[in-house]
């Protein structure tokens, strides 16, 4: 619970379905994956396994297992607690269905943690129309969380979440693809991190201040817009964009755009350069620093609901083999992804900085993400 799940799910990327599916089933293949992140004093890694299998000219079936061992003390944790470790392990199954024009697929998943407990399920459908140049999709998911906290087997919450997404992709020309995506989530329960707390001014505290649990509303929702492009070069590499705008009713805006260049080499090579840049801003009932406890209903000071930027560069080279149709194994590919993250936040301060309250220096860090996997098709 104390890493964002904004982290955990970069981390996971290279297994995840693409939102907008086409008809046609997945290809059999196997992946095996070695994760790692490190920054703010937090380190995770951690395997992950994810088979495919087709039956028949209909089905496919999928199982994914995924680990992440998380260690450290981010700067919440430096500010109020000591550092911890913990595992998360994550189990999916899925299937995939086409008939026609028309592809469906349904996943369940299971999160788990020593002080957290989250399931999930999702159905998506798409189809396509107009001799394949367009494709319609929709999806639905829904969670449920039980949130726990270490040290205290008295406490028990939940929280519900549902998804909700439409997508349409259009060929524009022989080279170009664009996509538009609409996402509206909507989260109930206990949405805040037992962990984390705000800190208030006290005069009777050595520090001047002291800390007090965070408290969230119970209701949470967003809504999420985006445009992809890519447009393919004729010298076999490819341009492509992501921009996506981003509000809930937490007061949070926020807005990111995604640019990179692919680059192929031979019959084997193939090149990924990418930047990222993210900004969003505070929500309403976000303040660094509080006058005395209890000064609002809702009062936060998680540093990801704060007014802050991102941006990351990173690059992806693949290596494929190819072997004869015949084979039981028809190619493979060994794959390293490598992004450098840089965060800065607007109002959120360093409390373990030897300043006055309130003065304290703006809170910044770095991060690095590696991705280390092996694919096969059978």
């Amino acid at each position: 619970m104390g890493v964002t799940k904004r982290l955990l799910a970069l981390l996971a990327l290279p297994f995840v379905s693409a939102g907008a599916l086409a008809a046609v089933l997945p290809a059999d293949r196997a992946d095996a994956m070695y994760h790692s992140y490190s920054g703010d004093g937090v380190s995770i890694d951690g395997p992950s396994i994810l088979l495919r299998k087709k039956a028949g000219n209909n089905w496919s079936f999928s199982a994914n297992y995924y680990v992440d061992t998380i260690s450290g003390a981010s700067i919440d944790v430096r500010a109020t607690a000591s550092p911890y470790k913990e595992e998360r392990t994550e189990t999916s199954v899925g299937v995939d269905y086409v008939h026609n024009k028309t592809s469906m697929a349904m996943s369940y998943t299971n999160s788990s943690e020593n002080d957290f407990e989250a399931n999930s399920v999702y159905f998506g459908v798409s189809q396509d129309f107009f001799g394949d140049l367009t494709t319609l999709s929709m999806s639905y998911s829904r969670g449920e969380d039980d949130v726990g906290r270490r040290g205290d087997a008295s406490f028990a919450e939940e929280a519900q979440r549902q998804k909700l997404g439409v997508g349409l992709t259009q060929v524009l020309t022989k080279n170009l693809i664009v996509g538009i995506n609409a996402e509206n989530v909507s989260d109930e329960g206990y949405l805040n991190n037992p962990y984390r707390a705000i800190r208030y001014r006290d005069a009777d505290s050595a520090r001047g201040f002291s800390f007090m649990t965070e408290v969230y509303p119970q209701t949470r929702v967003s809504n999420a817009f985006s445009v992809n492009a890519n447009y393919y070069l004729p010298y076999r590499a490819s341009l492509y964009s992501d921009m996506r705008y981003y509000t809930d009713t937490w007061g949070i805006e926020a807005g990111n755009a995604k640019f990179g260049y692919i680059h192929t080499f031979g019959d084997d090579w193939i090149l990924d350069f990418h930047v990222r840049y993210y900004q969003q801003d505070q929500a309403d009932f976000y303040q660094d620093l509080f006058s005395r406890p209890d000064e609002y209903n809702f009062m936060a000071r998680d540093k990801e609901l704060s007014t802050y930027q991102s941006v990351s560069t990173g690059f992806k080279v693949t290596y494929e083999w190819q072997f004869s149709s015949q084979r039981i194994v028809e190619k493979s590919s060994v794959n390293l992804e490598y992004d450098y993250m840089k965060f800065d936040y607007d109002n959120f301060r360093d409390v373990t900085d030897d300043a006055p309250v309130g003065e304290e220096a703006l809170f910044g860090f770095s991060a690095n993400v590696i991705r280390l996997y092996l694919s096969v098709w059978y």
